[in-house]
């Protein structure tokens, strides 16, 4: 279980570099000039908080491996994550349709977050 917690930690790692490089990889810059001022704004802070997010699960995960699968504390937040991941599948399926490869490869990554974390929330220790 340990090892599952320790591999979210490095996958969330990978998705906070993913976000942060949402402004190359999906030419932002030009993009995001047909949005409203209110709404590029939106995006790019939500993005940026996401990113955060990201980051704070990964060293919660890689730091406090032990004292999240330990302690009732850390159970509760390795669910919060799981059902996070699990939401966010969800929402691949109904935003984006995986009417593309590309979609289907993200709803597997989201699946595999949520259990990542989702098995050692509810796992006997």
């Amino acid at each position: 279980m340990i090892t599952l917690i320790k591999i979210g930690g490095l996958f969330n790692l990978a998705l906070a570099i993913f976000h942060l490089l949402f402004w190359q990889l999906f030419n932002w810059r030009e993009d995001l000039r047909s949005l409203s001022f209110l709404n590029r704004g939106i995006m790019q802070a939500l993005n940026l908080t996401l990113a955060f997010v990201f980051i704070a699960f990964a060293y919660l995960s890689l730091v406090h491996t032990y004292e999240l699968y330990l302690t009732t504390l850390g159970r509760s937040l390795l669910l919060c994550i799981s059902v996070l991941f699990m939401l966010r599948a969800m929402m691949q399926v109904v935003y984006f349709r995986l009417m593309h490869w590309g979609s289907t490869v993200f709803l597997i990554l989201f699946i595999t977050g949520g259990l990542l974390y989702g098995i050692p929330a509810v796992s006997a220790t």
